[in-house]
Order: C-alpha cells, then structure tokens, then sequence
C-alpha cells in the first residue's frame, strides 16, 4: 500500500506538472464574412475551481484611449465538455463562469466592421484583427504559454486567402492557416493579423526578414518599398545597436481611398494608407505623399524600441482594464516622431532640404495651435485618455499635442546636448543608454528617468530646460537651437488656408500682411461654409460665431465653400462683415470685425557656412 501511495502521489505531481504546462488554446476562424463575425474560441485547462474569471481588454497599448471592445461581442457562451457552463458578466468586458473541472471552452462571436488600425475588420475581400479585440484574457493565467489556431472561412471563394503576421507559427505553413504561438498573453494581443489575397514582397534588414503585405487596390512598386524601407530600417537597428530586437517583422498595410494612420506591435505594425501614397513604378523621385508614407513607416517601426520595449513604468506590465497614466508620452511619442522623418533623412531617402520643408510644418503646426499657451505637454501626456484621443472643437484651443510638441522638444534636446558637449554626444546616446538600459533589461522608466539620462549624456544640468519645456507653456526655444545646427527659422504670415509652412512665399510680406483674418478653420457642408473650429481671440469668436455654425451669407451676398476664404482674403484688416449663419435651425446676424493675419508660417534655411558639427546632425549615421 505505502508503495502504491508514493506511486500515486508522484504520478498525481506529474499530473500537476502537465496541467500548469498547459497552454491556453484559442481558435478564430472568420465564420461570416457578409455578416462581419468572427468565432473565437479560448480553452483552459485547469480553471479556476471557484469559478474561472475572463475579460477582453478595454484598451489597445499605444491608443490611450478606453474603447470598450467588448461592445462588439454579439454572443458569448461557456462549456466544458459537453456540459454547459453558466456565465455570469460581472462587469462591462468581463464574465465569471460557475465552478468546474475543465477543460472549460468561451465561445464569443465578435462583430468585425472598424477599418482602423486599433480594432478589426471583417468582409469578403480580407479580415483583420487585432487580439486585444478577439482573445479573452483568462485571470490569473496571464503567464501560461497561448496557442492560436487561425482558420480561414468555409467556401471555395477563400481557397487563395493567406495570413501575414509576425507570430510565431508551431504548426502552420508560411503564411498559411494553421497553429501559431505565443509566450504569453501579453505577446499574444501584440501580434495583428491579416487575412486575405494581399500583395507580398519580403526584405532583409541586417539579416531580419521583413514582410510588407498590401491590402486594398493598389499599383504600388512592390521593389522599390522593399529597398526603401530597407534602409530605414537598417539605419533604425543601427543606431540601436545589432542585433535587431524581432526575429521577423511585418508591415500591415490597408490601401484605401483616403486615410492615415499606424500602430506600433513588438514585431510588427498596422498601417492604413491612400493607396496614392504609395510608390508607383512610372514615378519619379520622392513627392510629398510617399515621403508621408515613409514617415509613418519609419515612425511605427521607431516604436519597436521606443515604448514596445523601452517603456514607461506603469506600462510594465499593462492594465488593459483601465487607464495607465504617464507624463511621459511627450517622449514616447514626441522622440518618436522627431526620428521618423530624421531617419529618412539619414539613411538618404530624402534630402537635407526636403527635411527642412518637414520639420518647418511641425513648427507651423505647434504655432497655430492655441492649446499650446494653455497645456504642458506633461499634462497632454497625462490626460491622453480624456482629450487627445476625444478631441472636439474646441481642442486646438485647449489641447497640444504631446506628438507635434514633443518631438520639437526632442529637435532642442539634441541641438542642446550637441552645443553642450561640443558636438560629442547627442540625443542618439541619449536613445542608446535607454536601450541598455531599459529596453534590454525589462525595467521601466521611471517619470523622470529619461531627464536623468538626458542630464547624464550632456554632462551637465538640464533642470531649467526641462522645466520650461515640458512643465509650462512658455515657447521652445526653436530659433537659438537651430541656429545651433546651422538653420535659421523665419515666421510670416500664411498665403492661404492651405499653407502648411515649410516653403517661401512668393509673395512680399507687406501683401502678405494686408489679408484679413476670419480666425476660423472651415468644413464644406454640401456648397456652404460650416465653421469646424473657431479659435480664441479671434474675428470670429468676438463677433459671437461658434463652431458648427453655418455661414450663407457675406454682406447681403450668398457664399460658398470654394470662394470663402478668396472672399475674405479681398478684404483687409479692421474691415466690417455682416455674416448670417445658421446656429441648428435658427437664423442669425453677426458683425464680424476681421484682424491681422497671425505670423504663424515657418520656413527653414540652412546657413551658409555649416560647421562640420552642425552638419553632422543631419549626416549622424
């Protein structure tokens, strides 16, 4: 018996052994496209025995916004083997099962129909998701080792679809459906998925295999976005330091009419472009809306070190049911996308010039946005989830952006690190040490801990320029730390609406400065003029006109969108307007007295006589 016992207790030990080894199972398969629903599947092993929890995240890491993914759930259902189990939702995104054995198995059926890089999408062309949309989270088992099997919809009208992600397959062909994996959780929800007949071409970058697979009618240059790309992501793991952190990498491209946007993963990024950003094979040279392309390309793979693995403290590790506060996205963000457009620079797709035109209309946009004079970017950062991600019309008055803002404190961290050290360091050592640091170790940054390391590479204290950037709302010190780089900025008044900055007026400011100003941004609303936005201070506010108002009528004369601002633009400052507009339905009368023209407009020149250290800023490799 006493041998029996210790038999059956090892044996029991081994058991054990093998349940807590047990990964958690998930199955999707695109059940009916016409219907835009998705069946995903997630078994556990061994449940909680008091009743295992489930929940679905309520926000996606880097969109910090609570966007409640569990509305899409159209249906949800529990068994274990063939034995129904009661689900109880204890919450808006999660449920609690009554006690038992397992295997226990959710179902969920999840409507599909957000085209953005943030949620999922599902139709007869194509299906996309990623998981923080799909895969339920089981409590407690966040750390158990995930496996995936992705299937594709029933019917011959699929035979040719195929699958681009860059999760690691166990048992599925490249690109095929079939059983991929994951570490854990976590490494599971960061890994978006295409599905679909997309265009595929494959690059090497130091020996990383990179994908782009495009979605979406396009006559992209399959060739030449693999050798561009290609230098900006060997320029990016360069100044990081080999080897790449990913053992592949995809670019998920949707092409599509009219669009924009990224979102970073740890091995991956999903991007949604016009399909006329794309490089075609008759073009020539690199025009402004490939350069946009490029941009955001190289800006979502930045993230692969800068915030997937260099990261905040309170995102290590994510709280996917609640907001994660930072005052740090100014840097995350902000650093981000001050080396996007550098980079392209650097590794030589774009010139010297083109750069100035780029970085001179991040200048414009931070000087027409009036929030700038009322948040710090420290703030922007803090309340991410409450007003830049819920932006209204009011928010260029109230809100600036931790992107645009941070990466022009980013611009002066670098100019002033280079005067302080004489051209030795730089704001790359800056990236560097927070690699070593952080990204390679794990540990989280701390609130202050990039202004440390900051402090640490310059040799010298950077409290004052710290604390003016990044904790008030006094004005960056732009012109002296270009000049330290060997650029002068001039401000003028814009030519039009249409006037981003970054190029010469050919006009003469005295013309410039003779045009009225309205102090509104306008929207088309069929042929009227629908005022989008009304900014602080201006003509339009002190007459008493409001954003969403409807504008018909300029002194006594009907007006259109298209000849609005020509309309205006005839007149000079201090003149008169009678304006009628529509606030809802009721008609109304306004004198509106129009200013001067604000000197808004930035464009960017290279001095003479560049210095070799003021030329190495945009030569750094």
């Amino acid at each position: 018996m006493y041998g029996r016992a210790l038999w059956f207790n090892a044996a029991f030990r081994i058991h054990l052994s093998f349940m807590a080894a047990a990964p958690i199972r998930y199955r999707i398969v695109p059940i009916d496209p016409a219907a835009h629903l998705f069946e995903v599947r997630c078994t556990v092993e061994n449940p909680d025995l008091q009743g295992q929890r489930v929940a679905l995240p309520a926000w996606i890491p880097g969109s910090y916004m609570i966007r409640e993914f569990a509305r899409n759930i159209v249906s949800i259902r529990a068994q274990s083997g063939r034995k129904t189990v009661t689900l109880r939702k204890i919450d808006k995104h999660t449920w609690q099962t009554e006690p038992c054995d397992g295997p226990l198995t959710v179902t969920a059926q999840v409507y599909a129909w957000d085209l953005s890089v943030r949620g999922a999408h599902l139709d007869r062309t194509h299906a996309f998701f990623n998981g923080t949309c799909m895969f339920l989270r089981v409590v407690g088992q966040e750390a158990r080792a995930c496996e995936l099997e992705i299937l594709p919809p029933a019917g011959r009208a699929y035979a040719k679809w195929r699958v681009a992600t860059a999760m690691r397959r166990k048992r599925a062909p490249a690109y095929g459906f079939g059983l991929y994996q994951a570490r854990d959780y976590d490494e599971l929800i960061d890994h978006p998925v295409e599905m679909g007949t997309f265009t595929l071409a494959t690059f090497k970058a130091h020996g990383v295999p990179h994908d782009i697979a495009i979605t979406g009618r396009h006559r992209a240059d399959m060739e030449r976005l693999c050798r561009d790309l290609k230098r900006v992501c060997e320029w990016q793991i360069d100044l990081f330091g080999r080897p790449a952190p990913m053992e592949r990498y995809a670019f998920l491209v949707m092409a599509v009419g009219e669009g924009y946007g990224g979102l970073e993963h740890r091995a991956s990024t999903a991007l949604l472009c016009s399909r006329d950003d794309l490089p075609t094979v008759d073009s020539k040279g690199t025009n402004e809306a490939y350069r946009g392309f490029l941009g955001l390309c190289s800006h979502e793979y930045f993230h692969t070190w800068n915030v997937k693995r260099i990261k905040p403290d309170v995102f290590s590790p994510y709280q996917l049911d609640t907001e994660n506060y930072t005052s740090l996205l100014w840097a995350f963000e902000g650093f981000t996308s001050y080396y996007d457009d550098l980079a392209l620079v650097r590794s030589g797709l774009i010139t010297p010039n083109e750069y100035l035109e780029t970085l001179a209309r991040a200048i414009t946009q931070l000087q027409r946005a009036g929030g700038r004079m009322k948040q710090t970017v420290s703030e922007s950062s803090w309340d991410a989830w409450i007003k830049y991600y819920r932006q209204d019309e009011n928010a260029p008055n109230a809100i600036v952006s931790y992107y645009g803002k941070g990466s022009l404190i980013a611009l002066c961290l670098d100019a002033l690190i280079r005067q302080r050290t004489r051209g030795r360091k730089s704001l790359d050592d800056v990236m560097r040490l927070l690699w070593q640091r952080h990204g390679l170790t794990g540990a989280g940054v701390p609130e202050n801990g990039i202004e440390r390391i900051a402090e640490e590479v310059a040799g010298t204290r950077l409290r004052a320029f710290f604390d003016k950037a990044l904790r008030s709302t006094a004005e960056l010190p732009l012109g002296q730390c270009l000049q330290q780089l060997g650029v002068e900025l001039k401000l003028r008044v814009a030519e039009s609406h249409s006037d981003r900055g970054g190029k010469a007026s050919a006009r003469s400011p005295q013309q410039l400065a003779s045009r009225g100003s309205f102090g509104a941004r306008i929207t088309a609303n069929g042929g009227d003029v629908k005022l989008a936005n009304v900014y602080n201070g201006g003509a339009a506010e002190k007459a008493g006109l409001s954003a969403g108002d409807i504008v018909v009528a300029v002194d006594g004369l009907r007006v259109a969108a298209k000849e609005f601002e020509s309309r205006i633009a005839a007149r000079k400052p201090g003149d008169l307007l009678r304006v009628h507009a529509f606030r809802r339905d009721e008609l109304h009368e306004f004198e509106v007295t129009l200013q001067a023209p604000r000197v808004d407009t930035c464009e960017l020149s290279f001095t003479p006589r560049r210095t070799r250290v003021q030329r190495a800023w945009v030569d750094d490799a």
